[in-house]
């Protein structure tokens, strides 16, 4: 006998996206981890490296390597081995040899995410993963 599903919406993240900043609201680790393994598939698509800005709880290689992510392209950067993360940042973004940069709100501050000046012409995109509790705060640097 067929079970009844459930459907949930699924976000999708287009590649052309207008505005270069993308705040991705989660709730949990759980569903972060979700969303950024369809980030990186879809980063994995573009032309380009894809850095990762990671705190501790991002999957590991196999995981990635399961769901059919080129680890060849990815630069995963830990928190704990950055000394100077605006300049990273900076550079990834205008350097032009980066398709996306991934980060949380947890690592990047609302403050160093709004010096950041990002033109909409730029074609590094920057996702930037946030807690649920913290949309509030964060809803006015969707405009940048």
């Amino acid at each position: 006998m067929l079970q009844p599903i459930s459907i949930t919406q699924v976000k999708s993240y287009r590649s052309e996206n207008e505005n270069p900043v993308q705040v991705i609201y989660t709730e949990d680790e759980i569903s972060a981890s979700l969303e950024l393994l369809k980030v990186l598939h879809t980063c994995n698509q573009k032309h380009g490296w894809t850095l990762l800005i990671a705190p501790d709880n991002v999957p590991n290689k196999m995981m990635l390597q399961s769901c059919s992510i080129d680890s060849s392209k990815l630069l995963v950067i830990r928190q704990k081995h950055l000394v100077n993360l605006p300049y990273v940042l900076n550079s990834a973004l205008h350097n032009g040899n980066f398709a996306a940069v991934i980060t949380w709100t947890d690592i990047l501050k609302p403050s160093e995410l709004e010096t950041l000046h990002i033109s909409p012409s730029n074609k590094t995109q920057l996702y930037c993963f946030s807690r649920e509790a913290q949309q509030e705060e964060l809803k006015p640097l969707i405009m940048c």
